[in-house]
C-alpha cells in the first residue's frame, strides 16, 4: 500500500476497499489511506472493490465491439436524437473548458422514462430518460445496466467508508441517492492524435458529482494536475479503477475533501485508446447540505471558480455540464438552455 509521503505528488495511494470488511485494524488502516487519498490527491487506484474480471471482461468486450460497429450503426443512436443527452458522440463533437475533445463516446445511464419537465420543474429534469441502444449489439444494454448496478454498489460502500474515515456519519448523504440518482458511464474511445496534432483526449476539468470510478485500458495518458500545476501520470493498474472525487463533495466539506482537475492526453499516432468513467452522483433534485464531521474547522475552503459556480442542487450542476459539453444538442433540443 502506497504511504503518504511529503513533498511533490509522485504517484496515487492505493486503497485496498476488502479491509472494510476485515478486523479493526484492517479498517482502521484503510481508513488512514483513504483519509490521507481524499484530503491531500483527490484521486487513488481502489482495488479489492469485488467486481469479478468476467464482468469487466463482458463490458469491455461489448464496449470494442459498439466502437467496431460501421459508423451508420453508431450514429444511428446519435445523442443528436436525445434530449435527454443519451447516445453517441462523434469525435470532436464534445467540448472540455471551450475546446474540441479528440474522441468518440456513448453516453449511459439508469433506464428510466423520459421525465420532461412540467412549468413548474427545473430544466435538469431533461436528464432522466431512456437510453439508445444499437440493435446490432444487444449484449451491450445488460452489459452496461449491470456495469451500473455493480458499481453502484462499489461507490456507495466507498463513500460510506469514506465519511467514517473522516468521522462522519457514514449515512449522512443517504438521503441524496434515495429514490433515483443519476447514475450514469461513458463508453470512451480517443482514437490517436487528431489531425491538427492537438494531443487533447479530454481537457483539464473536475467531474460534478459525488465519486468517479474509472476502468482504463492498458495504453494510459490519464494525467492528474499536482499542486504546483503540473501532471502526474496515472499508470494503468490491473484489476483496479481510478477514483477521483467530485466538486459536490469539495464544497460540502468546505475544501477538506478535494476534487483534482485532470485531463487525458491523446495516445499516438493512430494507437487507440478505451476507458469506462462511472459517475456515482445524487437524485438530481438532491439538495447537498453541508458535511457535519469533527474536523469541519479545519477546512481550507472550497476551490472557487467565478467561471464554474457550484449550485447545491446537483442538477443544476450536471445540466450546466451537459449544455457546455454537447452544444449540438442543446441548440436542437434546448434552444431556451443554448440563449441562457
Amino acid at each position: 500500500m502506497t504511504k503518504p509521503s511529503a513533498g511533490r505528488l509522485t504517484g496515487l495511494p492505493v486503497v485496498d476497499l476488502s479491509l472494510a470488511d476485515g478486523s479493526p485494524a484492517d479498517r482502521a488502516r484503510l481508513h488512514e489511506t483513504l483519509r490521507h487519498a481524499a484530503t491531500e490527491v483527490g484521486f487513488f487506484q481502489l482495488t479489492g472493490h469485488g467486481v469479478p474480471p468476467a464482468e469487466t471482461a463482458a463490458l469491455t468486450e461489448a464496449m470494442r465491439a459498439f466502437f467496431a460497429l460501421p459508423e451508420p450503426d453508431r450514429l444511428a443512436v446519435s445523442n443528436l436524437n436525445s434530449p435527454h443527452y443519451r447516445g453517441y458522440t462523434r469525435t470532436g463533437d464534445e467540448r472540455t473548458g471551450g475546446s474540441q475533445d479528440w474522441r468518440d463516446q456513448l453516453d449511459i445511464g439508469a433506464e428510466l422514462p423520459p421525465h420532461v419537465p412540467g412549468p413548474q420543474e427545473p430544466p435538469y429534469w431533461w436528464l432522466e430518460g431512456p437510453n439508445q441502444w444499437p440493435s446490432a449489439l444487444p449484449e451491450l444494454r445488460p452489459a452496461a445496466l449491470g456495469w451500473i448496478g455493480s458499481l453502484g454498489a462499489v461507490a456507495e460502500k466507498l463513500l460510506h467508508e469514506l465519511l467514517t474515515a473522516i468521522g462522519a456519519d457514514p449515512g449522512f448523504y443517504d438521503y441524496a441517492f434515495a429514490g433515483h440518482p443519476h447514475l450514469r458511464l461513458k463508453l470512451v474511445r480517443y482514437p490517436g492524435t487528431a489531425p491538427d496534432g492537438a494531443g487533447q483526449g479530454v481537457g483539464s476539468h473536475k467531474d460534478y458529482g459525488f465519486i468517479t470510478l474509472l476502468l482504463q485500458d492498458t495504453v494510459g495518458g490519464l494525467q492528474v494536475e499536482r499542486p504546483d500545476g503540473s501532471f502526474l501520470e496515472v499508470p494503468p493498474v490491473e484489476g483496479a479503477f481510478v477514483v477521483n472525487l467530485g466538486e459536490l463533495l469539495e464544497v460540502a466539506t468546505d475544501g477538506y475533501l478535494k476534487a483534482t482537475r485532470h485531463r487525458v492526453i491523446s495516445p499516438p499516432g493512430a494507437r487507440e485508446r478505451y476507458s469506462v468513467p462511472f459517475f456515482y452522483n445524487p437524485r438530481l433534485d438532491a439538495h447537498i447540505e453541508p458535511l457535519d464531521f469533527p474536523l469541519a474547522h479545519h477546512a481550507p475552503g472550497a476551490t472557487q471558480d467565478p467561471a464554474n459556480p457550484l449550485f447545491a442542487e446537483f442538477g443544476r450542476n450536471e445540466l450546466k455540464g451537459y449544455v457546455r459539453a454537447h452544444p449540438e444538442v442543446t441548440r436542437r433540443h434546448h434552444p431556451e438552455l443554448a440563449a441562457a
